[in-house]
């Protein structure tokens, strides 16, 4: 088994739902569950990712634990915040999601060059 495949919370267990999106609280366990594999990759490398990735986990949490039930999905947070004409105010959830995605499409390449056997950290970066 690695990492990955006994990760509690995954990406490919969140069930989309129909009209409304991504789960806003499935979506942020899976990306506290992938905080660890900053850690296992180096501490220092990856530093500034991680603090970034976790600041932008926090923004977004931050929304949703302001009404649940209202946030329960991502796209519900981005129409509120676009409706109200924050979501692109500096802090807003809208732009800790956008910013999170890129960390994970980052990640996500990094791992990638180093599944297909990049040995130099620099170059795979």
């Amino acid at each position: 088994p690695t990492f990955f495949s006994v990760m509690s919370n995954r990406f490919s267990d969140i069930e989309l739902r129909e009209e409304e999106g991504i789960p806003t609280e499935e979506f942020l366990e899976s990306c506290y569950a992938i905080v660890p594999v900053l850690d296992k990759l180096g501490p220092t490398v990856f530093a500034p990712v991680k603090m970034d990735f976790v600041g932008n986990i926090k923004k977004i949490n931050q929304k949703y634990i302001t009404n649940k039930e209202e946030f329960d999905t991502l796209q519900k947070i981005v129409l509120h915040e676009v409706n109200a004409g924050v979501a692109q105010v500096r802090n807003s959830a809208t732009e800790a999601l956008l910013w999170l995605k890129r960390g994970l499409k980052f990640l996500k390449g990094f791992l990638t060059e180093v599944k297909n056997g990049e040995k130099n950290i620099q170059t795979a970066l």
